[in-house]
C-alpha cells in the first residue's frame, strides 16, 4: 500500500462575494456557476497537489466572508498552513478589507502564511493591482490574479496555496 500522502489544512478567506466558492469549485471540480448560494460557516474540499517535492493533499476550507459568521470561522482557522486572502478586482473595498481579515486570522493561527488573489480580472477593475501588490509584498506572500469564470490564474493559485503551505 503506498504511503499515505501529507494533508496540508489551507484557509481561502475574504468578504462574502469575492468568488472564494466559486475559485474553489473551479480548480476542483472545473466548474463555474454565474449565481452562487452564499457559504454559511465554512465549506470544505480536498485535492491532491503535485509540488516538486512530491503530491500534498489540500484539505481546503471556504470560509463564510459575512460579518455575522465571524466568532465562527475563528475555530475554523486552527491548524491553517497558508491562507488565501482573495478579494474581489471590481470592488475596491474588499481590498481595503484584507488587512483586517489578517488580523482576524492572526488571532487563531500564530504562523501562517499568506498568498494575496486578485479575483474576477476578467470584468472591469476598480481595485489598482499596485495597492493589492504592496499589500503582498508587505507580508513576503505572492499575489496572483484570477478569474473563476474564465480559469485564469485559478491553478497557479492553488499551486501557490499549496507552495506555502508545505513551507510552513
Amino acid at each position: 500500500m503506498p504511503p499515505a500522502l501529507p494533508t496540508l489544512k489551507v484557509v481561502v478567506a475574504g468578504d462574502g462575494n469575492v468568488g472564494k466558492t466559486s475559485l474553489i469549485r473551479r480548480w476542483s471540480e472545473g466548474k463555474f456557476e454565474a449565481s452562487r448560494v452564499m457559504t454559511i460557516g465554512v465549506d470544505f474540499q480536498t485535492k491532491v497537489v503535485i509540488l516538486p517535492s512530491g503530491p500534498v493533499k489540500l484539505s481546503i476550507w471556504d470560509v463564510a466572508g459575512q460579518e455575522r459568521f465571524q466568532s465562527l470561522r475563528l475555530g475554523f482557522y486552527r491548524g491553517s498552513r497558508a491562507v488565501a486572502l482573495v478579494y474581489d478586482v471590481t470592488d475596491s473595498e474588499s481590498l481595503t478589507h484584507l488587512a483586517r481579515w489578517r488580523e482576524e486570522i492572526n488571532k487563531a493561527v500564530s504562523r501562517v502564511k499568506y498568498i494575496v488573489v486578485g479575483n474576477k480580472v476578467d470584468l472591469a477593475r476598480t481595485a489598482p493591482a499596485d495597492e493589492a501588490r504592496r499589500f503582498a509584498e508587505a507580508m513576503a506572500a505572492p499575489y496572483v490574479e484570477t478569474s473563476a469564470a474564465t480559469g485564469q490564474g485559478v491553478p497557479q493559485m492553488f499551486e501557490a496555496l499549496a507552495r506555502q503551505a508545505a513551507e510552513s
